[in-house]
């Protein structure tokens, strides 16, 4: 008996062991088939396992960490996953992430956006849309009709009307950017009211209001900024009425005939206490270019810490013997009066209401770098890659070495560097302090050979100005060509063929420097599995989603930092290939076509919004009613 009652025991024992471990089994399955969604509770590790599927790389444990980007790296990280938390499921939340940043009701039509935004499947975060409401804030200070006049009355103009779209332009040459504007505006029909989106076609921006004047309308926008009484507000647009604006003519005030002088125009929208405010464009070019002395504020031990300012003219007087745009615009057409234009890119003290860049809506290869972004990093050719024209502005003989390609391209040039090493002035740059930047091969008297091993980087184009013709080919096919080689700096620069931008993902690294104005293949590098390196004074639509030592490696418009941040990833693959990664996941994920649509739709719900008569009362509230 006594030993049944013991087989019986150890069997009971058995069975309730087994019962624990087909229990463990399934939680374990059930836990690891659910991750997906229970990562939602976690919007930082949801994004780590949707958006960079890619395991980083092992740390290389033979270089010291104690390098300055390292501590960049670190906290750029920290600072997106610390973003990310405040990430928005539901249009509850996303409503009341609005009225806690912005101070107002969100427009109408927020409640549509959401939703949308919901089936792309968007990653919603608040702080992703600031942009729009620092273009669209100083509107709120002017009068509506006199908004919707100025717009319809614009040359070239998107126009919208009973959910139809439909543009309107006087530049021929210009029809295929704007056409790939209207067409995405079309994909939110018929969720928009009517409204007139005059566009700015150019490739420079085009609005430089006084400080003065839009710290003033800044300040009306602040004063009368309120959420109003749920129960007084309306969602119906007013929309426009065309013939109370027919006979309306809007003359902006365009100045034309300034570019030498652009810094001037420029650096009146600078604050007074700003250090560029007081400083005049330069008279004659014909001098050396003059480097800062000492590194400026938004720089770490020399390397850029807040990409923000580094892209700012206004803390950077240097800046006006030392970027294109300053020296002279390849055109200027500007006005010191605000009124609404959209614009793919601008300067920060620019004043039109950015949209992406109609490069990033192109299905040409060119910009969009084809269905193949690249091989994997362990089989790309661990080099430097740059091709482009030699634009930027009118670079002549009297002017060209203070031009920022110019001297992107010398700073790349190998035996430049080595010549310069042995006492030789350069043309365009002087090389950086040796105590800033610990790059060996700068200590040895190497650099230009350290350069030679990794650096492809040249010009397809001079662009000469006057630019000179040739009469090629043989009758009857023959036809004016634009020589692509000038007296004043061939003698300098080679110029190279181009490559297709399949050719250029084969490299490791991909920098981007600004030239007539942004560069429209930035998205492009971003997506591909290379490394992108950016430069620029030009803000874009995204910036406020796109995290530099995360998602690409910022260096200085005045590229003195490139030799320590090629040095630093040379030596470090593995932080190279992950940021790498990171960007091009990031990418897929923030900067799809859905997500340029999402974002124009939602500033175009603004801007219906401030240009409307009753935009006090206009709101999204149906969350609070409920």
């Amino acid at each position: 008996m006594f030993r049944a009652s013991r087989t019986i025991a150890t069997f009971l024992r058995r069975r309730q062991l087994l019962r624990v471990i087909l229990v463990a089994i399934s939680l374990y399955l059930v836990f690891w088939c659910w991750l997906p969604c229970l990562d939602r509770l976690n919007t930082t590790e949801w994004i780590r396992h949707h958006a960079d599927a890619r395991p980083r790389p092992k740390p290389d444990n033979s270089a010291p960490k104690n390098h300055p980007i390292d501590h960049l790296i670190r906290d750029a990280n920290a600072r997106l996953e610390k973003l990310l938390t405040r990430r928005s499921f539901t249009l509850e939340d996303s409503a009341a992430r609005y009225r806690e940043r912005r101070g107002r009701h969100p427009p109408p039509g927020f409640d549509q956006w959401f939703a949308q935004a919901l089936k792309d499947d968007a990653i919603v975060v608040e702080e992703f849309f600031d942009r729009i409401h620092h273009d669209i804030n100083p509107f709120w200070a002017m009068h509506p009709r006199e908004l919707r006049a100025q717009a319809n009355a614009h040359p070239q103009v998107i126009r919208v009307r009973s959910g139809r779209v439909k543009f309107e332009t006087d530049d021929p040459d210009r029809v295929p950017w704007i056409n790939l504007w209207a067409k995405l505006v079309e994909e939110m029909m018929p969720h928009l009211p009517d409204l007139d989106m005059p566009i700015n076609v150019m490739d420079e921006p085009r609005v430089l209001v006084p400080w003065e004047q839009i710290n003033q309308y800044a300040s009306t926008e602040r004063a009368n900024r309120k959420l109003a009484d749920p129960q007084n507000t309306t969602n119906a647009y007013g929309g426009v009425k065309d013939a109370e604006l027919k006979e309306h003519l809007h003359d902006p005030g365009w100045i034309t005939n300034d570019a030498p002088k652009y810094w001037d125009h420029v650096r009146a929208t600078c604050s007074p206490d700003d250090p560029s405010r007081n400083v005049s464009a330069l008279d004659s070019f014909n001098g050396p270019v003059d480097f800062p002395k000492e590194p400026p504020p938004y720089m770490f031990r020399g390397y850029v810490q807040n990409f923000t300012q580094a892209q700012n003219p206004c803390t950077q007087p240097h800046l006006r013997g030392m970027h294109g745009a300053f020296v002279e615009s390849i055109s200027m057409s500007t006005t010191h009066n605000l009124f609404p234009l959209f614009g793919g890119s601008k300067m920060p003290q620019n004043n039109e209401l950015l949209i992406p860049g109609a490069m990033y809506l192109s299905p040409m290869e060119f910009y969009n770098g084809g269905e193949d972004h690249g091989p994997d990093w362990a089989d790309k050719k661990n080099g430097l890659i740059w091709r482009g024209t030699a634009s930027g502005g009118r670079n002549k003989q009297d002017n060209w070495w203070h031009f920022h390609r110019h001297r992107w391209v010398q700073m790349m040039n190998a035996s430049v560097l080595t010549a310069m090493e042995r006492g030789a002035e350069g043309q365009t740059f002087k090389l950086p302090p040796g105590e800033r930047y610990s790059v060996k091969a700068r200590a040895d008297g190497r650099l230009g050979e350290w350069l030679s091993s990794f650096s492809d980087v040249a010009f397809v184009h001079l662009e000469c100005f006057p630019a000179v013709q040739d009469r090629v080919g043989t009758w009857p096919f023959q036809h004016d060509e634009v020589r692509k080689t000038c007296a004043y700096t061939s003698p300098f620069m080679a110029v190279r063929p181009s490559l297709p931008m399949k050719e250029q993902y084969r490299y490791k690294f991909l920098p981007d420097v600004d030239g007539n104005s942004f560069s429209g293949r930035w998205r492009a590098f971003l997506q591909s599995t290379s490394l992108p390196l950016k430069a620029t004074i030009y803000a874009e639509w995204h910036d406020d989603r796109l995290v530099p030592w995360v998602h690409f490696v910022p260096f200085d418009n005045t590229y003195q930092d490139i030799y320590g941040v090629l040095d630093y990833f040379l030596s470090r693959d593995d932080e190279a290939e992950a940021i790498a990664g990171q960007g091009k996941n990031w990418t897929e994920r923030v900067l799809r076509r859905e997500d340029m649509k999402l974002y124009v739709w939602r500033l175009l719900l603004e801007y219906a919004r401030v240009v409307d008569d009753g935009r006090d009362s206009l709101a999204f509230v149906g969350d609070l009613l409920k």
